[in-house]
């Protein structure tokens, strides 16, 4: 029987001519991933287990993002544990304050996944990678010191469902909203370790941007990776980024598939998930009017300068709503100079917004906006779990940057037409 791109992959890393879902494999792992919340643990179970050097310098990657630039004494210790143990090893790619973003924006800038590479990551959103045909998943940090240590995981083969879009792209609606549609349909639980494929006419027209966030949120659906099918905009998107070989997959024409899942989305609308679940989705036109305090525009899930460009259409020339915190974080470094280059962060602070240095900050709680009791925001985030950004008693909405802008605007929820007719 044929392979999916996923069954493919993980073949390939454990020297096998085929896998079949349920099989347990051994695999050769390309890229091991850390940060500074989950590295700090990976590194003492490493000492545990009695390493003593890394398995390929070039190979094991940290970058402190969560809660960096250091918000306490706790973080800075953290932070100063995965340092020193970056210089111990003389790891290759440590990237430090003023260097660094957002781990899942920064490794794919700067070439480091690429197509049929196996990334394992102490951080649940290392699925992002697919977009790039990596397979790519999140594990715990004991996993990761095993990776670190000699280079190889274990792992259950998934079965693949496929996800078929159809249609055309309506104005405003992006990657983000066709993700939150999806994790609508089938629950945070709907994909539970399985392989989510995207395909069909819609996503040959999606912009790298777009495939990124979805593919970031794939876990909110349960899924243990998602995996995009490799066309002329991922191999323009590598072109002069990535150094290193890559493999291209494509599916048999006899892949099985657990599920075939098809949408036409010739008539979404831009997707808001109400609190306190990534599932609990609506069009933006049913919560249009919810009063909301502040707005988060970046993170792994949309920081990106595409992100941040639609956002800047929006607010240019208008004043944030009195009393409502626009946050705006850029990824990453490149992304932050080019969007000072491209005039998108004088047009933020010109509207009464903040812009930070890149940093996950807010979107777990961690600083740079941290709710209050009874505080509501909307953010291009990807999780609205109870307590996430702050109090348990806040409330978090997540939407794409478009509507986030409008919202900051308007200071409640709102459609991106409705200040933009104005």
């Amino acid at each position: 029987m044929g392979m999916t791109i996923t069954e493919k992959i993980l073949a390939e890393h454990a020297d096998l001519k085929e896998v079949a879902p349920g099989q347990i494999i051994n695999a050769k792992v390309d890229v091991a991933l850390g940060n500074d919340i989950t590295a700090p643990l990976a590194i003492e179970a490493f000492r545990e287990v009695g390493g003593k050097r890394v398995f390929d310098r070039d190979k094991v990657i940290l970058v402190p993002d969560h809660f960096t630039p250091n918000k306490d004494i706790q973080s800075a210790e953290q932070c100063r544990l995965v340092r020193e143990f970056a210089q111990e090893q003389g790891l290759s790619h440590y990237f430090e304050v003023g260097r660094m973003g957002i781990e899942h924006v920064l490794l794919p800038e700067k070439g480091l996944v690429g197509p049929g590479d196996l990334v394992v990551g102490a951080d649940s959103h290392t699925c992002t990678y697919g977009a790039v045909g990596a397979f790519a998943t999140g594990v715990g940090s004991t996993d990761l010191a095993a990776a670190m240590a000699i280079g190889e995981i274990w792992l259950r083969v998934p079965e693949t469902i496929q996800f078929v879009y159809y249609g055309s792209w309506q104005p405003w609606v992006g990657g983000k909203d066709l993700i939150l549609y999806t994790i609508g349909k089938v629950g945070v639980d709907g994909a539970l370790y399985r392989a989510m494929e995207f395909t069909g006419e819609a996503i040959s027209a999606l912009e790298m941007a777009g495939r990124f966030t979805m593919a970031n949120m794939v876990i909110e659906a349960g899924g243990k990776n998602g995996i995009f099918p490799l066309d002329e905009i991922t191999l323009e998107y590598l072109r002069g980024r990535i150094e290193k070989g890559y493999k291209l997959h494509h599916n048999d024409k006899d892949a099985h598939y657990a599920e075939v899942k098809e949408y036409d989305i010739s008539r979404t609308e831009p997707q808001v998930a109400c609190p306190s679940s990534p599932a609990n989705v609506k069009g933006v036109r049913e919560v249009s009017g919810v009063e909301i305090n502040q707005v988060v525009i970046g993170s792994c899930t949309n920081g990106r300068l595409e992100d941040l460009r639609v956002a800047a259409h929006i607010i240019r020339g208008k004043q944030v709503a009195p009393y409502i915190r626009l946050i705006v974080i850029p990824a990453t470094q490149e992304i932050y100079l080019q969007a000072l280059r491209e005039g998108l962060l004088e047009i933020f602070v010109e509207a009464g917004g903040v812009v930070s240095t890149p940093t996950c900050g807010p979107c777990l709680g961690g600083h740079m906006g941290v709710l209050g009791a009874g505080e509501v925001a909307i953010a291009t985030t990807n999780r609205n779990f109870v307590g996430r950004m702050g109090h348990p008693a806040s409330q978090v909405y997540l939407s794409n940057p478009a509507v986030a802008a409008a919202s900051a605007i308007k200071g409640k929820i709102a459609h991106p037409e409705e200040v933009l007719m104005k």
